[in-house]
C-alpha cells in the first residue's frame, strides 16, 4: 500500500518564494488600479459641483457666489444646507484626503500631510451680504477641494488676495474667454484660494500646509497630477506644473516664471515636484 506523501520543507519554501516574487510584481500594478479608481471618483464629484455651479451663475445672470471682504469667502454660505454638509454631501471629499486636519471635537491631527482634508470651519457662524444672511450648517465644514477664488464676486473697487484687483476676476462668468483654460474647483488644502504665478510650490510635499495660495492646491495626490474642474464645465487631470499655464484669472499670465514659455529652470522646482512634466 502507497503512502501519501506531503510537501518537504524545501517544496514549501520555493513555493512560498513564487507567491512573494509575484505579489512583488503584482503590487505596484494593484497600487495603480487603485489609485486610478480615486482619481476617477474624484472626476466625478468635480463634475458635481459644475453643476451646482452652472446652476447657480444660470439663475443669477452668470454671477458666481459672493463675499463681503475683499477675499470673498463667504461663498460657502450661500450654499444650500444640504449642499454645504459634509455629513450629507460626500462630493466635499476627494477619494484621497478623507480625515479632516480637525474632527468634530475640535481635536487636531498630529501631523498634516496632503492627504488630509481641511478642517471644521465654525465661527463665525454666519455673515450678512446684500441685507441678507446666511448661516453654516451644524455640522461646519470640512472638505478637500479648493474653489479659485478668483471666480467670487467681490466689491468693484476692491482687490483679491495677492493684490490682483477685482476687475481682473471673474465678474460675470459668460464673459469669461477661453473657458475650458479657466480652474474653477480642484484638489486643495483650503476651501478657496487665490494662486499668483509668481509663487513656487512648497519646498517640501507635505509642508503645504503652511505654504501660499499655490502651494495649497499643487499637492501630489494623484500621482503628478491633480484634478481640475473648469468654467466650461469639463473636468481633467492636469499636471502640477500645468497649473501656472491655467487661466487663473484675466490678468493672469499664462507664460510666467513656472512656465516653459517663461524660461522656467530645473532649479526652480522644489525637489519632490523637479522629475513631473513641464509646460
Amino acid at each position: 500500500m502507497s503512502r501519501r506523501r506531503g510537501f518537504t520543507l524545501i517544496e514549501l519554501l520555493v513555493v512560498i518564494a513564487i507567491i512573494a516574487i509575484l505579489m512583488a510584481i503584482l503590487m505596484p500594478s494593484l497600487s495603480r488600479v487603485r489609485d486610478q479608481a480615486r482619481q476617477i471618483n474624484s472626476s466625478a464629484n468635480l463634475r458635481q459641483w459644475n453643476l451646482v455651479f452652472n446652476m447657480y451663475a444660470g439663475e443669477n445672470g452668470g454671477k458666481f457666489y459672493s463675499g463681503t471682504t475683499d477675499a470673498g469667502y463667504w461663498w460657502v454660505h450661500q450654499l444650500s444646507e444640504k449642499e454645504q454638509d459634509w455629513k450629507q454631501n460626500e462630493t466635499w471629499f476627494c477619494p484621497t484626503a478623507l480625515k479632516p486636519i480637525t474632527d468634530e471635537r475640535g481635536v487636531a491631527a498630529q501631523t498634516l500631510n496632503i492627504y488630509n482634508a481641511w478642517g471644521i470651519f465654525m465661527t463665525p457662524t454666519s455673515q450678512t451680504y446684500g441685507g441678507k444672511t446666511y448661516a453654516m450648517n451644524k455640522n461646519g465644514f470640512n472638505g478637500s477641494y479648493s474653489l479659485n477664488g478668483y471666480m467670487l464676486g467681490i466689491p468693484a473697487t476692491g482687490t483679491f488676495e495677492g493684490g490682483v484687483a477685482a476687475k481682473n476676476g471673474y465678474r460675470n462668468i459668460n464673459d469669461a474667454k477661453n473657458p475650458n483654460n479657466v480652474p474653477v474647483m480642484m484638489d486643495g488644502l483650503r476651501f478657496d484660494t487665490w494662486p499668483l504665478e509668481s509663487q513656487a510650490p512648497a519646498t517640501q510635499e507635505e509642508a503645504a500646509w503652511s505654504s501660499n495660495n499655490m502651494g495649497r492646491v499643487c499637492i501630489n495626490r494623484h500621482r503628478g497630477f491633480t484634478d481640475v474642474g473648469f468654467l466650461d464645465w469639463s473636468v481633467r487631470k492636469v499636471g502640477l506644473k500645468e497649473l501656472y499655464t491655467l487661466k487663473w484669472h484675466k490678468a493672469w499670465n499664462e507664460s510666467g516664471p513656472f512656465t516653459q514659455a517663461g524660461g522656467v529652470s530645473e532649479s526652480s522646482w522644489p525637489d519632490w515636484i523637479r522629475s513631473f512634466k513641464d509646460y
